[in-house]
């Protein structure tokens, strides 16, 4: 292997533990991206880490900077994102390198948010050796959901659903609980915990009562948990409105439509439970596009859509659905319900819409993720 060649590597390897501390970050950071940010001294020698840990927090340099301490001066910073150049609600990541001594920074790719880029430039005229690009796929796969939010205007959506090898979510008797094994549950609720939302509907609130929170060994988290009812049917009591009152991120949101009763609401309202009235579809459900441009005002950058079939369904004939999540039992059911409800695709040329991975769980499952194939893909 050649010096550049050792070098590449050298740079791959310390990004991708940049990478790491920014996963830390999951489902707690938006609407800021997540951001990992390691100072490494003569090439290999790590003396500080650093990450973004949620909106008004440190950024990771800042973190990573004071985790070095006066071993920064004459260090090399590795970022997974273009160090910002803006006033926020913390100063510009780009000028506490500078000031910190930084000899250079490497750093995955550029910052898309106009307010913020510009950090590159303003290193380098300060003589500040900086290198972008470096594991760039990676992290921009690593933040697929803020860069999807930040182009599109709309939170990413991840379809999220557990069947048997013949696409059921349920026997014919309405029995669901568990088709999958315990390691697949597992990885569920990490998906909820990267999420901003959980959206299921009525009709799995009802038959089972779910929480929806994310139960990980870092403890529970409390994403914020939507539930689509356009009659308000759900009883006000239900789990996945436990806690709706709690400070900062999470909650609960009922959505609904203006079939829903006045008194019905009002019972929401008294256990704190957030309503947001929108315009029904042509089926007399919360329509989704309403939906997400809402959850986009309010800096939700990714949603997890559990089900049921119908709401996963509404979201696949909408065209929503950005990722999806499956993972399969071995097991058939025969009749029962389907994964997927709503009109589906009429044309077979029309169900190659996503790209799809095969991963065996730990477990006896299959996992099968798919990413929206778009034009140019």
């Amino acid at each position: 292997m050649g010096d550049a060649q050792k070098i590449d590597a050298l740079h791959r390897r310390h990004m991708d533990r940049a990478m790491e501390l920014a996963l830390r970050g999951a489902g707690r950071v938006s609407p800021n991206p997540m951001v990992g940010c390691v100072i490494v001294r003569d090439g290999d020698a790590v003396v500080g880490e650093g990450w973004h840990a949620g909106p008004g927090t440190p950024h990771a340099e800042t973190e990573a900077l004071k985790d070095a301490g006066d071993k920064a001066r004459g260090a090399a910073a590795y970022v997974t994102l273009e160090p910002c150049n803006h006033h926020g609600n913390t100063g510009p990541c780009a000028e506490a390198l500078i000031a910190a001594g930084i000899g250079e920074v490497i750093y995955a790719m550029d910052d898309p948010n106009p307010l913020a880029a510009g950090g590159a430039e303003r290193l380098r005229a300060a003589g500040v050796n900086v290198r972008g690009g470096v594991s760039e796929d990676s992290a921009r796969h690593l933040n697929r959901a803020w860069l999807h939010f930040i182009a599109n205007k709309r939170p990413y959506v991840v379809g999220k659903t557990a069947m048997t090898l013949d696409g059921r979510i349920a026997t014919a008797s309405g029995e669901s609980q568990w088709i999958t094994s315990d390691e697949s549950r597992k990885a569920g609720h990490e998906l909820r915990r990267a999420a901003d939302a959980i959206i299921a509907g009525a009709g799995t609130i009802i038959a089972d009562d779910p929480a929806l929170t994310a139960r990980t060994e870092r403890g529970t988290q409390y994403p914020l948990r939507i539930v689509l009812d356009s009659k308000a049917r759900t009883a006000p009591g239900a789990k996945v409105y436990e806690r709706s009152a709690i400070v900062g991120r999470g909650g609960a949101l009922l959505a609904t439509t203006e079939a829903a009763p006045a008194p019905r609401l009002s019972a929401f309202k008294e256990m704190g439970v957030e309503i947001v009235v929108l315009p029904a579809d042509d089926a007399g459900r919360p329509d989704l596009h309403a939906l997400l441009a809402a959850l986009h005002k309010r800096g939700i950058v990714c949603v997890l859509v559990e089900g049921g079939s119908e709401v996963l369904g509404g979201f696949f004939d909408a065209d929503l659905l950005d990722e999806v999540e499956m993972f399969v039992a071995p097991k058939l059911f025969g009749g029962g319900k389907t994964a997927f409800g709503g009109d589906g695709v009429e044309r077979l040329a029309d169900a190659d819409r996503f790209c799809f991975q095969q991963m065996k769980t730990d477990g006896p499952d299959f996992r099968f993720r798919g990413v929206r194939r778009r034009e140019g893909s």
